[in-house]
């Protein structure tokens, strides 16, 4: 018999130690480091004061998960752009959130 009951999501690996540091090598590189670096810093900072007083490293890994993500994924969104797909008709999620309360 297990001790974890069946339904507990599984723990997500821990960044690599150098993760970070890369990560932030990355968005400098990107042509979005001007927008991107700061807002990075920013978040991260944030997660290292919420992880000082947690004594937790969930907030710092969960600051690199998202722009790790954010990196892996701009190449398609540039791609979605440049394509000239046509989403004028996109539903505003606001919108819809306003209408259920």
């Amino acid at each position: 018999m297990s001790a974890q009951p069946d339904h507990a999501p599984a723990t997500p690996h821990a960044p690599a130690p150098g993760a970070p540091a890369e990560l932030l090598a990355q968005l400098r590189a990107d042509r979005r480091a001007e927008e991107w670096v700061p807002a990075f810093e920013r978040e991260w900072s944030a997660a290292l004061e919420a992880s000082r007083s947690s004594f937790s490293l969930a907030p710092l890994y969960d600051v690199v998960r998202l722009w790790q993500g954010l990196l892996a994924s701009a190449p398609a969104v540039d791609a979605f752009v440049a394509s000239g797909y046509d989403d004028s008709d996109f539903v505003d999620m606001a919108e819809l959130r306003g209408r259920r309360g």
